[in-house]
């Protein structure tokens, strides 16, 4: 039997996010399509409970207080998906890698687009920071929320690490035992 969904709107800097979860951990970062909102599935249930410690993270993340995040996170996907996105979660807050330079993170150089497909696949946006990823001659490329939300989400860690940001926690780390 499966788990019920909950979810919960978060309101942000780059639009309203919907957030996921299997009641235990976070499973979701919606991020809003360019010029409209995420909207939850009619099976998925409203609460706010589940998501006190993820709103209060990424409040301090928008606010230039928190550079990392210490939350629960179950994302599926395969066992690649899964070594990618762990290997983001190594990404410096302020800095970007190629796809390029990931698929050689990984083990698997030469596997630029396979590690932007799994990339772009990343159910946990921000949190799992794939927007931390650019072409290989530094220009933004591909995002799930638009290529404007990358430009704003990289410009807020640079102006906040450039600031005076403490960082606090440590990176969510994806479970390789989550599929």
């Amino acid at each position: 039997m499966d788990h019920p969904t909950f979810f919960t709107p978060f309101p942000s800097p780059v639009g309203e996010l919907l957030l996921t979860s299997d009641g235990d951990a976070l499973t979701g970062v919606l991020l809003p399509r360019p010029g409209r909102a995420q909207a939850p599935r009619p099976e998925w249930l409203r609460d706010d409970a589940p998501f006190g410690a993820a709103r209060e993270q990424l409040a301090a993340y928008f606010a230039g207080d928190r550079q990392t995040f210490d939350l629960p996170l179950r994302p599926r996907g395969t066992a690649f998906q899964l070594r990618v996105w762990r290997e983001l979660c190594n990404i410096p807050y302020g800095a970007t890698i190629s796809y390029a330079e990931l698929a050689r993170r990984v083990g698997r150089p030469g596997a630029a687009r396979a590690v932007g497909a799994a990339n772009g696949r990343n159910p946990l946006p921000i949190v799992v920071p794939c927007h931390r990823v650019i072409g290989a001659d530094g220009t933004l490329t591909g995002y799930g929320g638009g290529l404007e939300c990358k430009r704003r989400l990289l410009e807020h860690e640079a102006g906040a690490r450039n600031g005076d940001v403490h960082p606090s926690g440590r990176e969510a780390c994806v479970n390789s035992g989550n599929s």
